[in-house]
């Protein structure tokens, strides 16, 4: 594993996302003295909080699952995870809504979502889905610790036994087919595979290997911290805190000073130099690139996405906490938003209803959605998320919603948030996409940004465009791994 050279004494973090918040612990465990520099008010970075007339929003991020890797990076400074954050496991973790009426619990139980499928679509369907389960547990077992926990420097580390056994468990097929193995009912077929939009892919274009993210949302569980996902980074930035690394807030980091192979300092706006030994970079890689005035990398990137943030006086029984509302098309939709640039000519959408689970995010008898519409990224150049089509668009997901059960939904608004593409651009990141580059075979695990600059040999990187991906998980084992750079310690 290639590692800083020289002194790593001080270390300096640019940003306190959730990848900076755990190099942060793991750093400061390792004895290092850690400064975060974040240009908001508050840490979390794509996790934030935005809070709007008596309700409080998650402005990222609203599904957790693995918190065991929330755990790990309290451990690191000696912290319990059940003294900052308090957690509820979502039963059902999501609720599948399909065109025919029908609807699908989402349950990380395998015995009772086995019922669940049974009752909706047959025992043999449940079969397959135990099936399922087994195949995903077992490529997630291969794939953690060698090709995901683990620094990757060049394509020959990816040469490990389990590299054959992945192979031989199918793993580098294809997604969809591979769920089709299991399935064969289309509602079955969309809920575990809709998860390679993560990925910035079709399920059709998808690696198998990315079922693992499937297995994460649907069998490993999903959980929800009291006061939102944004509770996550506030805890890691408190623990971090507490072990004595200082936050610098509303700062904005300007560029970071090198010399003779190495970085020097970091420089903020207000002209303020912070000398360091290592520099750890948690923006978006091209952004994080810029601040060493070099040129970012051409890559593929994930769609985007359209957020509706709703505080609403209107409430609905028959929603869960998370819900998956498919439309007709499905193949189609993919089409339309990766390969064509277009929006979706029939939504599939994911709606969040956070104050079913925590009350206290809205007003007495009010009620918080968070509504989630795939859309092209900026990279086509075909939509014009600054003019009029963020309007507009705003009141199709509105029409759709009331098409599909949310009676009276645009009624019930009280105060509202939109996030377009535009606005995820003006936050820094590359092609107007919270998702970075996509899992793409030749932008995956060695292929992917490296978190160790070859050139300067005391900058790394972390987050979600680096190793070993976009996600929650992903982005707080970028934590851990980034920090391994530091120290050397595995």
């Amino acid at each position: 594993m290639r590692t800083v050279d020289g002194p790593t004494e001080r270390v300096v973090i640019v940003g306190a996302g959730l990848g900076g918040l755990a190099a942060a612990l793991h750093l400061a465990g390792a004895g290092r003295q850690v400064t975060v520099l974040e240009r908001e008010s508050q840490p979390g970075g794509r996790a934030g909080r935005l809070r709007l007339g008596g309700y409080e929003f998650d402005t990222g991020p609203t599904v957790l699952t693995m918190p065991d890797l929330v755990a790990e990076a309290l451990a690191a400074v000696g912290e319990e995870l059940s003294d900052w954050l308090e957690l509820t496991r979502l039963d059902p973790a999501y609720r599948a809504h399909y065109p025919d009426g029908s609807t699908l619990n989402v349950i990380t139980e395998p015995t009772r979502m086995a019922a669940e499928i049974a009752d909706l679509c047959g025992p043999r369907e449940a079969d397959g889905y135990l099936r399922f389960v087994d195949w995903t547990r077992r490529l997630w077992a291969l794939e953690r610790d060698d090709f995901i926990g683990r620094n990757l420097d060049t394509p020959r580390d990816l040469l490990t036994g389990n590299l054959l056994r992945l192979l031989a468990s199918g793993g580098f097929g294809r997604l969809q087919p591979a769920v089709d193995r299991f399935f064969k009912d289309p509602r079955t077929r969309r809920i575990f595979s809709f998860q390679a939009m993560y990925a910035g892919l079709a399920p059709q274009k998808a690696l198998a290997l990315y079922a693992v993210i499937a297995y994460l949302d649907s069998v490993a569980g999903v959980y929800f911290p009291r006061g939102g996902i944004s509770a996550v980074p506030r805890a890691l930035a408190g623990a971090a805190s507490k072990h004595g690394v200082t936050f610098r807030y509303d700062t904005t980091v300007s560029r970071v000073e090198t010399s003779m192979g190495r970085a020097r300092a970091v420089v903020t706006a207000d002209g303020d130099r912070i000398p360091a030994d290592v520099v750890v970079l948690n923006p978006d890689v091209p952004a994080a690139l810029s601040l060493l005035n070099e040129e970012p990398p051409r890559l593929r990137y994930s769609p985007s996405c359209v957020v509706l943030h709703v505080g609403s006086t209107q409430g609905y029984s028959r929603i869960a906490h998370h819900n998956i509302h498919f439309g007709r098309s499905w193949r189609t939709t993919f089409d339309e938003v990766i390969r064509d640039g277009m929006l979706m000519s029939d939504p599939s959408l994911l709606v969040t209803n956070p104050s079913r689970s925590d009350p206290s995010v809205a007003p007495d008898g009010r009620h918080t959605y968070y509504v989630l519409a795939p859309v092209p990224n900026l990279s086509g150049g075909r939509l014009d998320w600054r003019g009029g089509l963020r309007a507009s668009y705003r009141d199709e997901i509105v029409e759709t919603l009331e098409e599909r059960g949310y009676v009276r939904f645009g009624a019930g608004v009280e105060v509202e948030a939109i996030t377009t593409p535009a606005d995820w651009e003006d936050q820094g990141m590359a092609a107007g996409t919270p998702f970075a580059a996509a899992h793409s075979l030749l932008q995956t695990g060695p292929f992917r940004p490296t978190n160790l600059h070859r050139g300067l040999s005391n900058v790394v990187f972390v987050g979600s465009g680096t190793q070993p991906g976009v996600g929650v998980p992903m982005v707080l084992i970028s934590g851990r791994l980034a920090a391994q750079r530091v120290t050397g310690v595995r």
